[in-house]
């Protein structure tokens, strides 16, 4: 299609759309005239009247916490593992992975152009870029990779994990330092990795024709569902304990991990549940006539059916999952919200609210918005039976 043939559509598609009649008209006008304000008022924010010295004079404590600064080249290597992985999945999959894959280059390009990060932190964002192309490289080149390559992500989380808290020589870091974004993400990645599962373990159970776990899977669900979030992370962090004993002593990190996947669960699993009930029942009948077991019903035929028609609802609660990491700061943990409210407090940076938080919301919009995308691109590849 010409550049003419491109404008001529655009020009008809507002004339139907904006200008269609004199009441459209008007209206579309005076949206135009409000965004154009808003517009300007916000341009002129970030372009002239924002302090952004704030962002850099605390860019460590944002991302890390109080992570020791001596060892935050740990959580650049665990980022380093992650961000490998990615690549190799990129490799292997294609699709929506190339846009994320890309998504996350740019970052790492902008903190490497940015004249204020440090040398090392430049060196590191370097590293990234490299290892997002070399993953990519692996996964396209060698066909073992693809057969393991899912193996290499559950690995990964516990490697990391020990990584970040120590093991051997290395210097022991409290969990209760872990603060800002890493503890964002951490808890996010561990609650989405494990309570997936559980809730379709969950949402079988209460399938099930054995009244016991049919009901222990009701009465969990309904118990879960019917309570705030604020409750289950002040139970996790009071019950646990109580219920571990003396043997047994769980971090506060630990816990709040724990009382987020207990609580994603139960939702995970009334999701599954109402994609499991939109199958239809020959379904059910044609894999029993095959000859088919409970086991491999569920995990050929019935369960990929389910998920693939529920996956807006999934990643939604992916995502709502994400920003529910904000609730930790009742718990006594900073997160990145956390920590950007006590920078605002600090009187060096008093009036530096709307950068900060700006800084915050930007972080929050492009990862929500990049799950959305990914989202998306999985809705529409299974309207087509793909992978």
């Amino acid at each position: 299609m010409s550049f003419l043939q491109q404008k001529s559509k655009i020009i008809d598609w507002m004339k139907k759309n904006l200008f269609g009649s004199w009441i459209n008209a008007i209206i579309t006008c005076l949206f135009a005239i409000i965004i154009i304000f808003i517009a300007k008022a916000v341009l002129k924010f970030i372009f002239v009247t924002a302090k952004w010295d704030v962002i850099p004079a605390n860019l460590k404590i944002l991302m890390v916490g109080q992570y020791t600064a001596s060892e935050v080249w740990r959580v650049w290597l665990s980022l380093s593992v992650a961000v490998f992985l990615l690549g190799v999945l990129w490799g292997v999959k294609r699709g929506v992975i190339k846009t994320v894959s890309f998504t996350i280059v740019a970052i790492f390009a902008i903190i490497l152009l940015l004249p204020f990060t440090s040398i090392a932190t430049k060196i590191w964002a370097a590293v990234q870029i490299l290892l997002t192309f070399a993953g990519f490289w692996m996964g396209n080149k060698f066909s073992f990779v693809k057969r393991y390559h899912l193996a290499g992500w559950l690995i990964s989380v516990p490697v990391i994990l020990i990584l970040l808290n120590g093991v051997g020589n290395m210097k022991d870091v409290n969990s209760n330092l872990w603060g800002g974004f890493l503890l964002t993400v951490l808890i996010a990645v561990v609650d989405i990795v494990f309570s997936f599962p559980l809730g379709i373990l969950l949402a079988l159970g209460r399938r099930s024709k054995l009244v016991v776990v049919r009901w222990f899977s009701i009465i969990y669900i309904e118990v879960i569902r019917g309570v705030p979030l604020i409750t289950v992370l002040f139970a996790a962090q009071l019950l646990l304990p109580l219920f571990l004993g003396n043997g047994l002593e769980l971090n506060n990190v630990l816990r709040v991990m724990i009382g987020f996947t207990l609580f994603n669960a139960a939702y995970v699993a009334e999701t599954v549940r109402g994609g499991m009930q939109i199958i239809p029942q020959g379904q059910y009948e044609a894999a029993q006539a095959l000859g088919l077991n409970y086991v491999q019903r569920m995990t050929f035929v019935i369960m990929p059916q389910a998920l693939r028609s529920v996956v807006p609802a999934l990643v939604g609660s992916v995502i709502e999952v994400f920003k529910d990491t904000s609730l930790v700061a009742i718990v006594s943990l900073m997160d990145l919200l956390g920590i950007a409210k006590r920078v605002v407090a600090n009187p060096q940076f008093l009036g530096r609210q709307m950068e900060v938080f700006l800084f915050v919301a930007a972080i929050f919009f492009v990862i929500c918005t990049v799950m959305s995308k990914i989202s998306k691109h999985m809705e529409i590849s299974s309207s087509y039976g793909k992978n």
